[in-house]
């Protein structure tokens, strides 16, 4: 019946596109998915037929879908940048975030402001190909400027570059952070400080040093408070905590990177673990 209703169309109604027998399966499959979620009528509109197919055939649950299309209309995102996000697990990696990675967050947006922001505790930079295999600090830090287009959007669209190696004058000493950025909605600067290990805790009185001086002296007026995301190769989560802990009042988080995609599956077990949790 569809390819006949297909064939039908293309013959007596030859100023309508897009109606072929796949096509038309699609729809059938694109109404049956959202019939049951009114509350995504209004915001399916709003993003392109080739975004709504990339989800509906990608993703599994209603969650994820919805996470998706959320997703693709503040940021924006091209076809492109919508698959690397759903085959780089975006929507995992933000639902198994640890609650320290936006707390920093919430020092600096206002009292009654509300802000649809997040951050990743966990950021994959698989499009660095030509990083050495025993890579330092300064051999990440150049790779990702030379592929600064992919780091910011991984980030997040509202990430703009401000320098690296930036220049910090305290007293009669030079201090360098390694990446500066702003983010826009946000309207702050952002520190990032590059690790090729696990995360310590001294590393954080570093970050809250610089988060201090920029304050002090490179922020304007009608700026927020900067906030830092400490880049490590790994970190252990209890000592995330007890690190946080001591120091409540810091606009700063500690999130871990990857080299090479995450595999989706495992990603994907832990979160139902976490749905499982909750429910229980």
């Amino acid at each position: 019946m569809v390819e006949n209703l297909a064939d039908y169309i293309k013959e007596k109604q030859q100023n309508l596109k897009g109606y072929s027998k796949q096509n038309l399966w699609r729809m059938k499959q694109f109404y049956e998915t959202y019939q049951d979620h009114e509350k995504l009528s209004t915001v399916l509109r709003e993003i392109t037929w080739s975004n709504n197919l990339a989800i509906l055939s990608s993703c599994k649950t209603i969650e994820e879908k919805e996470f998706y299309i959320r997703l693709s209309i503040k940021e924006k995102l091209s076809f492109r940048e919508l698959e690397r996000h759903i085959a780089t697990s975006s929507f995992e990696r933000v639902m198994m975030s640890d609650k320290s990675a936006n707390e920093a967050l919430q020092l600096i947006v206002k009292k009654g402001d509300k802000m649809d922001i997040s951050l990743k505790d966990t950021y994959v930079f698989n499009f660095l190909d030509d990083l050495p295999t025993n890579y330092h600090e300064g051999d990440l830090q150049k790779a990702l400027i030379l592929k600064l287009k992919d780091f910011l959007l991984e980030l997040g669209r509202d990430f703009c570059f401000v320098g690296q190696n930036y220049k910090l004058q305290v007293g009669n000493s030079d201090f360098y952070v390694d990446l500066l950025l702003y983010h826009r909605e946000l309207s702050c600067l952002v520190c990032i400080e590059l690790k090729t290990e696990s995360f310590h805790p001294q590393q954080l009185g570093q970050l809250n040093f610089y988060l201090e001086a920029l304050d002090r002296d490179v922020k304007k007026p009608h700026e927020n408070p900067a906030i830092g995301i400490l880049l490590c190769k790994d970190k252990d989560n209890a000592v995330v905590e007890y690190s946080l802990n001591s120091s409540k009042n810091s606009p700063a988080m500690i999130a871990n990177y990857d080299t090479k995609l995450i595999p989706k599956e495992l990603l994907q077990n832990k979160v139902q673990e976490l749905f499982d949790a909750m429910d229980a």
